[in-house]
């Protein structure tokens, strides 16, 4: 790379377009090679919408004998049997139909009753295996490729039940399909030269062919045959001509058949001779400019780069982004790039300076927020913190006195083993009371229970039996459903009086509608990182005017006497302490939803003690400040 930084631009330009030659070359091949590619795939579309269009037109026809027989199969002289009346109906019908080689009336043995083509007498007894399977089945059959009783010529059956007039079957009507002239009916379709349409059965025979048909009807286009449903629908194949072709292929389910359209791999070639004649052209012309070009190029970027890196230079301490560090092919460029080289040093260094003092001042504004929103936290409830600790301690003598008192029934030896259940429930919903109470009193004082991990299945199992009987007397139907098995780091107290708030809330919206009966739903699964539990219910819901409110202390939509207004209020604080959200939505049933988020446990992320916030606070302040 020394001797080429050394040489003038125009000598390495020269020799570079030279070097190049040779990719360049293999690029027209790769190039020619993609194209012979796009062509074959362009002549296999081609052949399978040809296929579908031939497997249309075929249904078509199908239909439109099955519509034929539908009208045949109705008139008198059918149903009655009427030989002469049949043959000359059924000779009319022939005439209309070049496509059929003769319509057959038998009764239900198989005795031939009507014929549009003269019966050859001298055949004897005709044997006619469809008609024993169009009888068992009650329905239309189509036969395999056969040879007709009267015709006498390869043909597949399209046979019909006939009811008489007590609905019973009492004949079939069969019409023999010419299969020598079936491709007719594909005459339309426009087809590349040396391209063939092939009608085959279930077991690759072929039934008709659009070329040399007579010469391969019965013999099998695959050796190992598939059903037609299963055949890829595009191929490239020998067909039983020997010449290999690009197939689209398509079922027709009311045989089973299967439509071939072959398409001569030499179209592709064809087609695509024009254009590698034109792309050689392109590129040889493009070569040569290319070098003329680069030639003139090189004697004029020869004086400009001087200018360049004097510009380049002057610049060098100027506030522009760094390039990349490449390779240069000459002193100019080796020159221009150095320059360069130094301003990227100096830009660098003051975009690192200044990244840092910005994320310094985003950790400090977040941490200035976070303690923000705990201040207005703090005296939004200083007030529910006095009340709750006087009414925490006044509620404690009466749960003492009542504890004491189901302690001394429990003592008592005539006591049922029902009422001994029934005192055994008081104790345990009164020690949650007074649970609850102390969390209360911690809440107010802002000191969160001892934490620990808590299974939100539990938590709804506690729930849902203690308000189960007090639901079913208002004939609310409760219900719940646990789809996490992660668990949470908290008080099970504190989230057991969560949810039973939200549950408490969601009965008295739906009573407070005056109608019989109301659903609550309660949910927990999981959601990204955390654990989400869901109370739904089908009350009114929250007006809209009251959603900014609802978790304030003392607000309340109740009369006077039914509610506090802190149920929501303690219940926000207990999931906050957590790290978790709360809020409610409107849900499908035009109720309320209730929610609450927490943190999956992970012992290696449960909070620490000594975690301060103001700590943080003095770790992002530059000392500078």
């Amino acid at each position: 790379m020394r001797f080429l930084s050394s040489q003038p631009i125009r000598r390495q330009v020269i020799a570079i377009s030279l070097l190049i030659t040779a990719p360049f070359a293999a690029l027209i091949a790769w190039s020619a090679n993609r194209s012979r590619v796009d062509r074959e795939e362009e002549v296999t579309l081609e052949a399978s919408t040809l296929a579908a269009t031939t497997a249309a037109y075929l249904d078509q026809y199908l239909a439109s004998i099955d519509s034929v027989a539908s009208a045949i199969v109705r008139h008198p002289a059918v149903l009655e049997f009427d030989h002469a009346g049949t043959d000359r109906l059924l000779a009319d019908v022939l005439r209309d139909q070049p496509l059929i080689l003769n319509i057959v009336l038998t009764d239900t043995t198989g005795a031939i009753e009507g014929s549009a083509l003269p019966r050859r007498e001298a055949l004897g007894p005709v044997t006619l295996p469809y008609v024993h399977e169009v009888v068992a089945r009650d329905a239309p059959f189509i036969s395999d490729l056969t040879k007709g009783a009267v015709s006498g010529k390869p043909t597949v059956i399209l046979a019909y039940p006939v009811h008489g007039r007590n609905a019973a079957i009492s004949g079939v009507l069969a019409f023999g399909v010419n299969l020598t002239r079936l491709v007719d009916l594909f005459s339309s379709i426009p087809l590349p030269a040396g391209s063939v349409v092939t009608l085959t059965d279930s077991t690759s025979r072929v039934l008709a062919r659009s070329a040399d048909g007579e010469r391969y009807i019965g013999q099998r286009a695959e050796a190992s045959p598939l059903p037609p449903g299963d055949v890829a629908a595009t191929q490239i194949r020998t067909g039983v001509d020997g010449v290999e072709r690009f197939f689209g292929n398509a079922p027709i389910r009311r045989g089973p058949w299967l439509v071939s359209v072959g398409i001569p791999r030499t179209v592709a070639l064809l087609r695509l001779e024009p254009l590698w004649r034109r792309n050689l052209t392109i590129a040889v012309a493009g070569l040569a400019t290319v070098l003329l070009v680069s030639l003139w190029v090189s004697r004029r970027l020869s004086g400009s780069l001087n200018g360049l890196r004097l510009a380049a230079q002057r610049i060098a301490d100027g506030d522009l982004s760094p390039p990349v560090l490449q390779t240069v092919t000459n002193l100019e460029l080796a020159q221009f790039q150095d320059s360069f080289a130094r301003m990227a040093a100096s830009l660098r260094e003051a975009h690192g300076a200044l990244d840092r003092q910005v994320e310094q001042e985003r950790k400090m504004r977040e941490v200035l927020q976070s303690l923000q929103r705990q201040v207005v936290r703090q005296e939004r409830l200083a007030a529910v913190g006095v009340l709750v600790s006087g009414v925490a301690h006044e509620l404690n003598n009466p749960l003492q006195a009542i504890l004491g008192t189901i302690e001394l029934l429990e003592r008592e030896q005539d006591v049922s083993t029902h009422v001994r259940s029934e005192i055994e429930f008081v104790k345990t919903q009164s020690g949650r009371a007074r649970d609850i109470i102390r969390n209360l009193s911690r809440f107010s004082s802002q000191h969160s229970g001892a934490p620990a991990p808590v299974d939100l299945g539990e938590v709804i199992a506690e729930v849902v039996q203690l308000r189960r009987r007090d639901l079913e007397d208002s004939s609310i139907k409760l219900d719940s459903s646990i789809e996490t098995a992660r668990k949470v780091y908290a008080n099970f107290t504190e989230i057991e009086q969560v949810t039973l708030n939200f549950v408490v809330n969601a009965q008295q919206s739906i009573e407070s509608t005056g109608r019989v009966g109301g659903r609550i739903h309660i949910r927990a699964f999981d959601s990204a990182r955390r654990v989400r539990v869901e109370v739904a219910d089908d009350g009114p819901g929250v007006a809209a005017e009251n959603e900014a409110k609802l978790f304030q202390p003392f607000f309340t939509t109740k009369p006077v006497g039914k509610g506090t207004g802190l149920g929501l209020s303690v219940s926000y604080g207990i999931i906050e302490s957590y790290g978790g959200s709360i809020g409610q939505y409107r849900n499908d049933w035009d109720g309320a939803t209730f929610f609450f988020e927490l943190p999956a446990d992970d012992p290696a992320n449960r909070p620490r003690a000594n975690d301060d916030p103001s700590d943080l606070l003095r770790r992002t302040v530059p000392p500078k400040l």
